[in-house]
């Protein structure tokens, strides 16, 4: 039980080698880190086998060795040893060192007596001096050399410190103590003397005059205590660290300044105190789910916490570095708050990125909420970024943390560039929506009205259309220009997006004239049928053989070609008059180059082409820029050519038409019926139509007269006159009836001579067979003629269509 409460190992063994693990380990078990300054070093020094040993276990209940009487006076302690004394408050640490003037080392070897000698006056508050009382006045027995040895290098190398020399005489003779300690203080300097009797001899006496002594060590750190001067005292804490290195500064033998040592201690130490804290921060649970707790979101109160747990181990460190170096001191608490806030930073900017989309999705939220329900944009935009500002300025506050002198100024000025940005984003979208509304409010109020205005192709066409276009881009830009006054938009920028919005109606209406430009054949024909085959009232044409087609055909051309001028050009920036100048001018050329002429004789176009320049043969139109230009002349004078290709047909049907009714205007039976009737009579041509037989004989006649009339070319006979074609006929005749009969048979031998390889004998043809083949032939050529007629009929009604 003594052994666990005094833990007493051996400091420095009898090589001079530091047992830094042994002192280590013996100051956890001793708990010494906690004491602070609140501890006192005590060692003895002396001769050797002079009971120092024993002294020390009775004193401070230690259990160091002690030397066997019985075995002989050998060296007992070797090196020095480090225990804590039991039962004496406040923690006092005992060195016992090794004896001098040992037979073991000689008396040459005394290098480690003086490096043990000055460890313990570096490191000790209190140094017991072991005399016997005999030795007192002598030069070497007392030791006198070794001190004064250790005084004068304690001198050099230490700054002033007063070590408290106890010396304790022992074996105490008859002669007084008042005596004997005028001798030690001239030999050495201001010392504590004590005597003790004899421990063999006086054995009782002996412990109670150590009971007296032990009663001095209680309390020795007090003021005007057994310690004397704490000034340069080390903290318990660094108390290892130290004694290691004076020791190293001891055995090389370099000059030992206690208060760079004290300093180099304090820096040391409060280091280590330091990193402890850090790591203890570091691995700290609170801390851990707070850092974990932020990064997926707000913390509410984060700063109070972090705050919290940083005076914990602030505080940790204050505690245990309070007795060092105050400069030190403050130095390494300096890097250590540096270090624990370099720690949690990243969780601070992570709560003020939090913070930031908070308040940012608020602000979008709020702007939302404000637009519905038609705030106006700049002062919605106004007042919610203040509402969002200020939310995040009161996390900001609530994330401070006290012992850091973090600005979020960084971060809220990227909010608002993110507010503003998102602010830029939704007044663009909605600016851009605006204008969507009213360019297809512009579409729809124009596209139709000049369609229908192109359509009319009249000669006020295009004024209308500017009066539309006009009206309409006024009411837009009226609306428009009140729908973005909430918007706070500079004038500059207003001015350009009204001048967008007339550009965009200015754009419809050259869009709608350059489909309906792309239409313009289409819409000639329509107007050309309409006004051809229709009467002032409206009304379908009936062609009775009375109206004028030639005026009809060039009143519809002349209105078509009337459309055409119309659609060749964009008058939209001119006044009334100008654009009907405009218009008249191109009719004008257009009506010149092809209506005037158009009709005439070849040889009348010829000379014109030959005589002039064609106005038509370029890409533009006198004073219209390209840009307006929808038809340019070269286009109308190919749509023209098109146009009256198309329409030709309507005409020509129109002419027939005319034709078949001025003939149907007749009440008289056919030519053919009034000669039928004049030869056979009325009753006879009833019967014809009665029998069917005689029908059938009549039409192979008229097929027979007819081929001969093909064969014949009676038409051409005739044409240079009757007696001429008489005569002609006359001999013609009957070669071409010879001719036909001769084809018939060669026909009908044909006809035998495929049947006779076919059924490997002659048979006859029958005569109604050959009746047959003769009215098929016949049928054949009649209907060869049939259409050649209709072929001539055709190519006269071309005529007639190209002269009309």
């Amino acid at each position: 039980m003594a052994m666990e409460e005094c833990c007493s190992t051996q400091l420095i063994d009898g090589e001079g080698n530091f047992n830094e693990a042994g002192l280590e380990q013996c100051m956890k078990a001793m708990k010494l880190a906690d004491q602070g300054l609140s501890y006192a070093v005590v060692s003895i020094m002396g001769p050797q086998s002079s009971g120092k040993s024993t002294l020390l276990n009775n004193l401070f209940h230690t259990n160091f060795r002690e030397m066997d009487a019985f075995r002989g006076r050998t060296q007992t302690t070797q090196g020095i040893w480090i225990a804590r004394a039991t039962g004496i408050d406040p923690c006092t640490l005992i060195m016992d060192l090794e004896g001098t003037d040992g037979r073991e080392r000689g008396e040459d070897d005394t290098a480690f007596e003086k490096q043990s000698a000055l460890f313990a006056l570096a490191v000790s508050d209190i140094v017991l001096i072991n005399m016997w009382c005999h030795d007192i006045g002598r030069e070497q027995a007392a030791n006198k050399p070794l001190l004064k040895t250790v005084f004068q290098v304690m001198m050099r190398l230490f700054s002033p410190r007063k070590t408290t020399l106890l010396f304790v005489i022992r074996d105490k003779t008859k002669t007084p103590l008042e005596v004997l300690e005028p001798v030690l203080r001239e030999d050495i300097q201001k010392v504590e003397v004590t005597a003790l009797s004899s421990y063999e001899e006086k054995e009782e006496q002996f412990k109670e005059q150590v009971m007296l002594l032990r009663q001095r060590f209680f309390n020795s750190i007090a003021p005007g205590g057994l310690a004397g001067d704490r000034r340069a005292v080390v903290p318990a804490s660094g108390f290892p660290f130290s004694t290691q290195h004076i020791w190293k500064v001891i055995r090389e033998n370099k000059d030992l300044d206690l208060p760079a040592h004290k300093v180099m201690v304090a820096t040391v130490r409060c280091e280590e105190i330091a990193n402890e804290n850090l790591a203890k921060l570091a691995s700290d649970e609170d801390w851990l789910e707070l850092e974990e707790a932020v990064q997926s979101g707000p913390v509410l109160g984060f700063g109070k916490k972090i705050s919290s747990i940083l005076d914990k181990y602030f505080s940790d460190y204050d505690t245990e570095a309070v007795y060092f170096d105050e400069s030190v001191r403050t130095t390494k608490r300096q890097h250590l708050e540096s270090k624990s806030l370099d720690l949690v930073y990243p969780a601070y900017q992570a709560m003020l990125g939090h913070l930031r989309a908070k308040a940012l999705n608020m602000f979008k939220e709020q702007l939302e909420q404000a637009l519905k329900i038609g705030e106006a944009f700049a002062g919605a935009v106004r007042d919610c970024m203040e509402t969002s500002l200020a939310e995040f300025d009161h996390g900001c506050v609530d994330a401070t943390v006290q012992q850091a002198t973090w600005d979020s100024l960084k971060t809220r000025e990227k909010l608002r560039r993110d507010i503003d940005n998102h602010a830029a984003s939704v007044r663009a979208t909605k600016l851009s929506e605006i204008s969507a509304q009213f360019e297809k409010r512009l579409s729809e109020a124009l596209s139709e009205p000049v369609a229908s205005l192109l359509d009319a192709g009249s000669r006020d066409t295009w004024p209308s259309i500017r009066k539309i276009f006009i009206r309409e881009t006024d009411s837009a830009i009226s609306g428009f220009s009140s729908s973005i006054s909430g918007f706070e938009i500079d004038e500059k920028t207003a001015n350009k997006m009204v001048e967008n919005l007339k550009e965009y109606a200015r754009s419809v209406v050259e869009k709608k004239a350059r489909e309906e430009a792309g239409q313009v054949l289409i819409r000639m024909k329509e107007r050309f049928s309409s006004v051809f085959s229709q009467d002032s009232d409206s009304m379908p044409r009936v062609w009775t053989g009375k109206e004028n087609i030639r005026a009809i055909t060039k009143d519809a051309r002349s209105r078509s070609l009337k459309l055409l001028a119309v659609m060749a050009a964009l008058c939209l920036e001119e006044t009334t008059d100008k654009s009907e100048e405009k218009t008249d001018k191109i009719e004008s050329v257009l009506s010149s180059a092809l209506l005037d002429n158009g009709d005439g004789s070849s040889a009348i176009q010829e000379r014109s082409v030959s005589a002039i320049v064609s106005p038509l043969a370029s890409s533009t139109w006198e004073e219209v820029s390209p840009s307006d230009t929808l038809i340019t002349p070269v286009q109308c004078k190919s749509i023209w050519r098109q146009f009256k290709t198309e329409t030709e047909y309507t005409v020509g049907q129109a002419i027939a038409t005319q034709e078949a009714s001025r003939r149907s205007s007749t009440f008289l039976p056919p030519p053919w019926a009034i000669v039928a009737l004049l030869i056979l009579g009325f009753n006879e041509f009833m019967l014809l139509l009665r029998n069917p037989l005689y029908l059938g004989v009549l039409f192979v006649l008229f097929l027979l007269v007819k081929a001969l009339w093909v064969q014949l070319d009676i038409a051409s006979i005739f044409q240079h006159g009757a007696l001429s074609g008489i005569l002609q006929l006359s001999t013609k005749f009957l070669p071409t009836v010879m001719g036909i009969l001769k084809r018939l048979a060669d026909e009908g031998q044909k006809v035998g001579a495929s049947s006779n390889n076919a059924n490997g004998s002659v048979q006859h043809v029958p005569l109604q067979d050959q009746e047959s083949d003769f009215s098929s032939q016949g049928s054949s050529s009649a209907s060869n003629l049939t259409y050649s007629s209709s072929l001539t009929h055709r190519q006269v009604g071309n005529v007639d269509m190209r002269v009309a």
